[in-house]
């Protein structure tokens, strides 16, 4: 009975430690991230990556206005009606 007592506690014990040196690990990798070098470094690499997002999401856009544009000339002769030319 009481070797039973002894490994639960020793397990317990392994349990106890090992979760409060992962969650250490886990604090101190989070706050890492928000001290002013991690800020600054994140914000360098959000502000490099900007240009290339706007610039695909403007390309997006217009793919998007053309097929739209195409597909309501499409309609429009289907009908019978004129379409005016582009610009």
């Amino acid at each position: 009975m009481m070797i039973k007592r002894v490994r639960w506690m020793g397990a317990g014990l392994a349990v106890g430690i090992g979760s409060s040196l992962w969650a250490q690990r886990k604090v101190k990798s989070v706050m890492a991230r928000y001290t002013p070098a991690g800020l600054g470094g994140g914000a360098v690499n959000r502000v490099k990556v900007l240009p290339g997002e706007v610039k695909a999401a403007l390309r997006e856009g217009r793919s998007a206005m053309q097929d739209r544009e195409a597909e309501l000339r499409s309609d429009a002769l289907t009908r019978g009606r004129r379409t005016p030319g582009r610009p």
